[in-house]
């Protein structure tokens, strides 16, 4: 059985989108397809007309450092690094300076309600701080995709449904799409539209209930 098989999405800007099903339904791995970490054997991606998977690799990095956001299930902070030097990763990748990196990255923490917290590491910060300061990265660059995979995995339900009502309120945008990869059914009500995945096809797709 494929991953991933014959697979068709369309995702727009200023909407969120919920890919959910079991474990082992291909959610993660449409997504890695989706945002350039996983070649697909066959098939294209397009981003505002581009099919990413045409590129070469350094072009596709690229790509993914100036247009794509992912915010992984654990976080993956640098414990060593505050959190806006965790924030400022992206931006010194791209050769910013390293303050002007700092000044922007806190910027990105406060969207995300931390705007006090940016000298703290990340083992004395809470789990929903935590992943809030992964979107404040994810985000700095000002991403058009923002793809969030199983985002309240780690949370309890309340502080799950809260960050899911945050990303929506304050970093979904018309600008932006986002991505979630949840099996998390208690979020949603938060999502514009829901695909559902089994056995590594999109079995259906809706909107969700208000």
């Amino acid at each position: 059985m494929k991953a991933v098989d014959q697979v068709a999405l369309v995702a727009q800007f200023g909407e969120m989108v919920f890919v959910v099903g079991p474990s082992g339904s291909g959610k993660t791995t449409l997504l890695s397809i989706l945002s350039g970490i996983l070649r697909p054997d066959s098939g294209t991606v397009l981003i505002n007309g581009l099919d990413i998977w045409s590129l070469n690799i350094d072009r596709l990095a690229e790509l993914r450092l100036d247009h794509i956001g992912f915010v992984f299930q654990d976080y993956h902070l640098f414990s060593r690094l505050t959190a806006a030097e965790n924030v400022a990763i992206p931006l010194i990748l791209r050769h910013h300076k390293w303050n002007d990196a700092l000044s922007k990255a806190r910027q990105s923490l406060e969207v995300v309600g931390l705007k006090d917290r940016g000298n703290i590491l990340p083992m004395k910060l809470s789990g929903g701080e935590q992943q809030r300061v992964a979107i404040a990265r994810a985000i700095v660059g000002e991403p058009q995709i923002l793809i969030m995979d199983e985002p309240t995995a780690s949370l309890d339900g309340d502080t799950g449904k809260m960050i899911i009502a945050f990303v929506k309120e304050r970093v979904l945008n018309q600008q932006r799409c986002i991505l979630i990869v949840t099996h998390d059914a208690r979020i949603n009500e938060y999502a514009d539209r829901i695909i559902y995945m089994a056995d590594g096809r999109i079995s259906e797709t809706g909107h969700a209930i208000s």
